[in-house]
């Protein structure tokens, strides 16, 4: 990967003063913009998200990755676009995490240890470090990597002191922006964090309040897919003075239960709790979360104003233009690939075909009427079958193969 520069003066130039207003009589803080060069052969991956400018629209999700200095200094010397911090809270003391807390899911029989993992439950917390701890890190990143952008994912109680508290520490560290966790689907729940703030609208209406009267950089919601209806709190969010939404985060899941013990996946001294679930089987799910979203934003809302940050399941270049396609500003995940596939459709910049894809959304009543007039038009010459009657049973897997589109 070439060089990656920005300009970035002293201090936190990205900061942005707020005002608690309606969103209808607010004016345009930050917005959505590429540059693009003409004089470069190389697709430009550079963006300027919520005024934030990347190198490119790969950010390390809040996780492992963001766990520490350490990991954080590496991604920013492989040239990732920007870095979310694992979740911190105000009492860390709080945050107690057990082993095992992982389980994997193989293409395979139950149990098997061969298959591809196809997909991982985790029952891990957020940070269990010091807050000060972690806040002494940011610093240091922020000093030694003034051009790179630093997000610090919070979570915390059902309590405007201690958020107001929280994002005033984080702010002061010169992060960049906010990514709030709305979305940890294990874990605090009776402490009304994470998903339970998530699921519920109102709860999330008032949080997102005390968040945007209090922050002065941007700030993301993080979705969780655990509910009916994903655009309704991503709505809430955006209306509440939010500049971005990133979906998704980790659906709830139970991993298996061993054949041998009777126990189930991750075990604790014979016990589990269901967790998050992520990887490659969860990338359909989150294109149509993200899909969802994006035909909101671009209905309701001005979505050049605000952000909307893909995550899940992006193991490929492929994965993250899906993403793109659907109309995502980001990719929580880095793909060399996404280069070879701008070239292949001629595409200078992540503008040039960030949200391309939406418009071939549509109903399943329109899908028949569609076909249907196709039908006619190649002269009733069918491909598949038209209706269930037309099943031999004999010929189920040919039959099956006439109806795959892919």
């Amino acid at each position: 990967m070439a060089s990656l520069k920005f300009s970035h003066s002293n201090g936190n130039p990205f900061a942005v003063t707020r005002h608690v207003t309606p969103r209808s009589t607010r004016p345009t803080r930050i917005g959505f913009k590429i540059f693009a060069s003409d004089n470069h052969s190389e697709p430009d991956l550079s963006v300027c998200v919520n005024g934030l400018q990347m190198p490119n629209p790969f950010v390390i999700g809040s996780g492992p990755p963001g766990t520490n200095y350490t990991v954080m200094k590496r991604a920013f010397d492989e040239g990732w676009g920007a870095v979310i911090a694992k979740t911190v809270s105000l009492d860390a003391a709080k945050v107690i995490n057990v082993t095992p807390r992982y389980a994997r899911l193989r293409a395979g029989a139950n149990g098997s240890a061969k298959g591809q993992i196809i997909g991982w439950e985790n029952i891990e917390l957020i940070s269990d470090r010091p807050l000060e701890t972690m806040l002494k890190e940011f610093k240091q990143l922020k000093k030694e990597y003034p051009d790179r952008i630093l997000i610090a994912s919070i979570m915390e109680e059902y309590n405007k002191a201690g958020w107001e508290e929280l994002i005033d520490r984080v702010e002061q560290t010169g992060i960049d922006a906010i990514e709030v966790n709305f979305s940890c689907p294990h874990g605090m729940p009776e402490r009304k964090m994470g998903a339970a703030v998530g699921q519920d609208c109102a709860l999330l209406e008032e949080v997102c309040g005390w968040i945007n009267a209090k922050a002065t950089v941007p700030v993301w919601a993080k979705m969780t897919p655990n509910i009916t209806d994903i655009t309704m709190p991503a709505r809430v969010a955006l209306s509440s003075g939010c500049e971005g939404v990133a979906a998704i985060n980790t659906i709830m899941s139970v991993m298996g239960i061993s054949l041998d013990t009777l126990r189930p996946e991750p075990c604790v001294e014979g016990y589990s709790t269901p967790g998050g679930y992520s990887c490659k089987a969860v990338h359909p799910i989150a294109l149509a979360k993200v899909m969802s979203i994006a035909k909101m934003m671009k209905s309701e809302f001005n979505d050049k104003d605000y952000s909307l940050s893909g995550i899940g399941g992006v193991e490929t270049g492929g994965d993250a233009a899906e993403f793109i396609l659907l109309g995502a500003n980001t990719v929580q995940k880095l793909c060399e690939e996404l280069k070879d596939f701008m070239k292949k459709h001629n595409f200078k910049s992540i503008e040039d075909f960030r949200g391309v894809s939406l418009q071939y959304f549509t109903t399943h009543t329109d899908l028949v009427r569609r076909q249907q007039e196709a039908i006619r038009e190649r002269k009733a010459i069918k491909k598949g079958l038209q209706s269930d009657k037309e099943w031999t049973g004999d010929g189920f897997v040919k039959e099956t193969e006439s109806m795959v589109s892919n």
